[in-house]
């Protein structure tokens, strides 16, 4: 399964920026998407999460900015990040836990996008 992430970029504080991710490959069935971040000299961190047919999970420090939706007739899934800060600078990456035609089920990560939020 490969995971494709596009849309980050360089925005000023209090902008907007919208990422993508897209899975292709082999895939049977995708039962969670999600977003996870990496800042300089951070772990990586859960950002929200979509389970096929069920509950969407947001980290605390959203507060409402951001949105995850998902288009699972192009196994894609979206990032909208509003009223963006400083802090949110960090390399985002893409998830799925997916199970393969070859009844294969893992945890599989796109190779990360960079948004930078200026002050």
């Amino acid at each position: 399964v490969q995971l494709q992430a596009s849309g980050g970029g360089l925005v000023q504080s209090g902008g907007s920026l919208r990422l993508s991710c897209a899975a292709s490959g082999n895939i049977f069935s995708i039962n969670i998407m999600g977003w996870y971040r990496q800042a300089l000299g951070k772990q990586r961190e859960l950002v929200a999460e979509s389970v096929t047919g069920g509950t969407t999970t947001y980290a605390d420090f959203m507060k409402g900015r951001f949105t995850i939706s998902r288009d699972n007739t192009k196994n894609t899934v979206y990032l909208q990040m509003n009223s963006l800060k400083a802090e949110d600078t960090a390399v985002y990456y893409c998830n799925a836990v997916a199970t393969t035609i070859s009844v294969r089920r893992g945890s599989f990560w796109g190779q990360g996008t960079q948004v930078t939020v200026s002050s």
